[in-house]
């Protein structure tokens, strides 16, 4: 069965604590696996998580901050080690290459699994349901947002009352016309326009127009939320979100449900709630404080 969900690897930011690991979120979108930002133990909690080498097809790295990517190398390893079958597509700042080609051949081992590197130099689209945003951070930062296509839904009273059934449903969806005793059923006549699910996921950054576009209308945003409120000047200053930032991100994009993460250690695990507290000031929606192993599914359908 195919599953639409996020699970959250690791939820600190700079450095990590007993409660919280480095970075680390896997995007389980039906056939694909898209693992963003592997820090440091990323291997372990995928194993705490249930989660699996082979089941990854992108990896996504924002950019070239330890807690962000120091667990590149043991991943691309892993490929390797469990001898995934299937290539799998690795996006990263081009301004990090020598960082890329650090981490991937950091240690001697037998490469058998096909990475394909796909550094980005421009914003857009990434092939696929994948598209880059620039954030704004203090080296190169992309955000990344995961949009599936657009397609239809079908109304069961309308095909019913049609007297299209069984097989001459899919023949229907295929073809856009389907000849009844009755005359012809147009497709259109049937179904309704159903939007494709999207998920953002943006790190390290100011507010920015690049986040905004990439949190657009986004049914899961992943937002970091590195700082809180009353720390604003020190978070603008690092190139960081506060709590309250990544409400009015959710909130000014139209988005849906937002996910708060990236904490840094000055607060107390504690606390944790402190900062939906503070996002949900701003933002209405329903918010998710990560902890690590939590499993976020993505909202229904509207």
């Amino acid at each position: 069965m195919s599953r639409r969900e996020l699970v959250v690897l690791g939820s600190a930011s700079q450095t990590p604590t007993r409660h919280r690991n480095h970075n680390g979120y896997l995007l389980r979108f039906d056939t694909d696996g898209i693992l963003f930002d592997p820090g440091e133990g990323t291997q372990r909690q995928m194993m705490y998580a249930g989660a699996t080498a082979s089941e990854l097809t992108h990896l996504c790295v924002t950019h070239f901050h330890g807690d962000h990517s120091l667990g590149l190398a043991g991943i691309i390893q892993r490929l390797s080690l469990d001898g995934v079958a299937h290539p799998v597509r690795c996006h990263y700042p081009a301004s990090g290459q020598e960082y890329f080609d650090r981490l991937r051949h950091s240690t001697s081992f037998h490469e058998r699994a096909e990475l394909v590197p796909l550094p980005i130099s421009a914003p857009g689209p990434l092939g696929g349901a994948l598209s880059a945003y620039p954030l704004e951070h203090r080296i190169d930062c992309f955000g990344y947002r995961y949009t599936e296509p657009d397609g239809i839904r079908m109304l069961p009273d309308a095909l019913a009352a049609a007297g299209v059934q069984g097989p001459a449903v899919r023949k229907l969806q295929a073809d856009g016309v389907y000849a009844t005793a009755d005359g012809v059923v147009r497709l259109e006549d049937v179904s309704v326009p159903r939007r494709g699910q999207v998920v953002a996921f943006v790190m390290d950054t100011r507010l920015c127009a690049g986040a905004f576009a990439c949190a657009r209308e986004a049914d899961l945003l992943i937002a970091e939320s590195t700082f809180r409120a009353d720390d604003a000047e020190l978070a603008y200053r690092y190139g960081h979100l506060t709590s309250t930032d990544a409400g009015r991100l959710a909130a000014e994009s139209g988005a849906r449900e937002l996910l708060l993460t990236h904490f840094s250690q000055r607060y107390p695990y504690e606390e944790a709630d402190r900062f939906r507290d503070e996002a949900a000031k701003v933002f209405d929606g329903e918010i998710h404080v990560a902890r690590d192993l939590d499993v976020v599914p993505l909202p229904p359908r509207r």
